[in-house]
């Protein structure tokens, strides 16, 4: 079972950054692919982007280049940058595990862009 602890989220300022981070219990080498998504008021959880294990990035189209997902092996760590975020990106910010056929979550980590 991998477990997933997201922190990094708070509040931001419209064209500001901010970055998340997603500590995995095993080694994401090993997992499948990696990815956040997110999940706003009365809104549908959507992909906001993915890293496999092979080193393949997907981003979703909304984000227009404004996010960055990056890793850190060694610290078996994801990361979502958030570049020039406007309030229409505030949610709750979740991170995923593809791993073995199964699916796993972190609780998720807040994140409040104001105008």
């Amino acid at each position: 079972q991998v477990q997933l602890v997201e922190s990094g989220g708070g509040l931001v300022q419209a064209g500001g950054s901010l970055r998340l981070s997603c500590a995995a219990s095993e080694s994401i080498l090993s997992i499948n692919t990696m990815g956040w998504y997110r999940q706003a008021p009365g809104k549908q959880r959507e992909l906001v982007a993915a890293i496999s294990a092979g080193g393949g990035i997907k981003y979703a189209d909304f984000e227009q280049g404004r996010f960055t997902i990056s890793r850190d092996t060694s610290k078996n760590t994801v990361f979502l940058e958030l570049n020039s975020p406007k309030p229409e990106d505030t949610a709750v910010y979740s991170c995923n595990a593809d791993h073995l056929g199964r699916e796993y979550w972190g609780k998720g980590t807040l994140v409040t862009v104001s105008s």
